[in-house]
């Protein structure tokens, strides 16, 4: 009986291959650049203020893709709900730490986040080619209370200077903490919340998702320690790419940077020193390979919700900006879709005088 069941185990399966079912379709084909980004807050130069200028060349190369949707690492207001709804299944300080605090939000407008999304989108489908200032506000305020800070701050960059103040649902809390956000070391915000407002968007959709990567370990340390020594010992060959990564984070040239953090090869030595070295665990109860599938669900939940924000739209141009690991896994499931292409990002950030 064992032989016969490790028989199934190492027989192909006759699956059936999608590659090619696009092939020859007449219809419009969406576009997909995925932007592997450092986190502003975390990653860059302690020592000196982050300059939210420093990012206008990188921005220039993205307005040049020109889309019409634009993603973020962040967890959608309907996704922090779900999560606070069940805190059995996700702890409150997980919650608190993935999502925004809408309190403040909803003492303003007397909306929790479901109703402030309902409103939302309702606004959204009635939005005026014109839009008020007062329209804009009360937009902000609505996304701030369903819990999407970087689709109010879309909302408050269209603003003229002198409009961006309280009212219309914005209390002076909330103007106020708006105010604070436009310079936030944050890249949901910094870049996909400026590109959008810079190409007259309306919002950002939020695509991350934490709902499958909560892994149920017994002994939290053992994990830990048994993932960081798969890290270490796989950490030799990835130390050159390491070093050069490191002296650009550091450095003023963030176009440079980015170029580097989406460069293919350097892309595949951080993966193999990350996912490919847990998956070289041997050990039980195999951390490594836990590891790495709760990975795996998160990107796949991501490429998910990706791909509803432009299901109605076969032509998007779409921007995603997520961390620079989430890139390959992003791409490999995405380039799967069909009638969808995924844009080089190497060429997207070339020096168009080239």
């Amino acid at each position: 009986m064992a032989l016969a069941m490790g028989s199934f185990a190492l027989a192909r399966a006759d699956t059936v291959d999608l590659s090619t079912l696009d092939r020859g379709s007449p219809g419009p084909r969406a576009q997909v650049l995925v932007l592997g980004s450092v986190h502003l807050g975390q990653d860059l130069n302690k020592n000196k203020p982050f300059d939210p200028a420093s990012l206008q060349p990188l921005l220039d190369r993205l307005a040049a893709f020109a889309p019409d949707t634009i993603a973020v690492e962040s967890i959608s207001g309907e996704g922090c709900d779900f999560m606070a709804r069940h805190p059995r299944a996700y702890a409150a300080d997980e919650t608190d730490h993935y999502c925004p605090e809408t309190a403040d939000a909803r003492k303003a407008t007397g909306l929790d986040r479901p109703e402030a999304l309902a409103q939302a989108a309702d606004a959204l489908r009635a939005w005026p080619a014109t839009p008020t200032p007062a329209q804009r506000r009360r937009l902000a305020s609505l996304f701030l209370a369903a819990g999407e800070p970087g689709s109010a701050m879309v909302q408050w960059l269209q603003l003229a200077p002198a409009e961006r103040r309280a009212g219309d649902g914005l209390d002076a809390a909330l103007a106020a903490r708006l105010q604070r956000a436009e310079t936030l070391p944050d890249e949901s915000l910094q870049i996909g919340a400026r590109l959008a407002a810079r190409l007259g968007l309306q919002r950002l959709y939020a695509i991350d998702d934490h709902t499958g990567d909560n892994l149920d370990i017994a002994d939290p340390r053992a994990y830990g320690t048994a993932i960081q020594g798969l890290w270490d010992d796989a950490a030799a060959p990835a130390r050159p790419a390491r070093e050069r990564l490191d002296a650009l984070r550091h450095g003023d040239d963030m176009l440079a940077l980015y170029r580097y953090l989406n460069d293919p090869q350097r892309l595949r030595i951080a993966i193999r020193g990350d996912a490919g070295a847990a998956l070289r665990d041997r050990s039980e109860p195999h951390y490594g390979q836990q590891y790495v599938a709760g990975w795996e669900t998160r990107n796949l939940r991501m490429a998910a919700n990706l791909r509803e924000s432009f299901r109605q739209r076969p032509a998007a141009r779409v921007l995603t900006v997520v961390g620079a690991m989430h890139k390959p896994w992003l791409d490999s499931l995405l380039g799967q879709m069909q009638n969808v292409d995924i844009v080089d990002a190497q060429r997207a950030l070339a020096d168009p005088a080239r």
